[in-house]
């Protein structure tokens, strides 16, 4: 599977974007997709994910309320939306694909394939 990250930018606080994350392959309905991001200087947290049928999401607790992911299996494609972006959201957004279990979803070492990334810059 080959992921390719695509919809960030440089925003202001408060507004909103939409991230997608477009798969190949003809498999993309049997993996679990995971957003994940890394700011400056930090490491990379867990951001959001959501089970292979798109019948459960799961948020980190800081971006909760905030965050939206969903897919489209006849697109291939997930998203992750955002709404009232804060400065603290500037990071490289990556997807990731995993298989399997959904146990420790959150775990960004049990994710197989990964995108490419893409930033977003929140200015205040």
């Amino acid at each position: 599977v080959q992921l390719q990250a695509s919809g960030g930018g440089l925003v202001q606080a408060g507004d909103s974007l939409r991230l997608s994350c477009a798969a190949s392959g003809r498999t993309f309905s049997t993996y679990h997709m995971g957003w994940f991001r890394q700011a400056p200087g930090k490491e990379r947290e867990f951001v959001a994910a959501i089970t292979s049928s798109g019948g459960s999401t799961y948020y980190a607790g800081s971006v909760k309320g905030r965050f939206t992911t969903s897919r489209d299996n006849a697109k291939s494609t997930v998203y992750l939306s955002i709404n009232s972006l804060r400065p603290e959201d500037t990071a490289v957004y990556y997807c990731a694909a995993r298989a399997g279990t959904i146990i420790n979803i959150s775990a960004g070492a049990l994710y197989t394939y990964w995108g490419q990334g893409t930033l977003v810059t929140v200015s205040s």
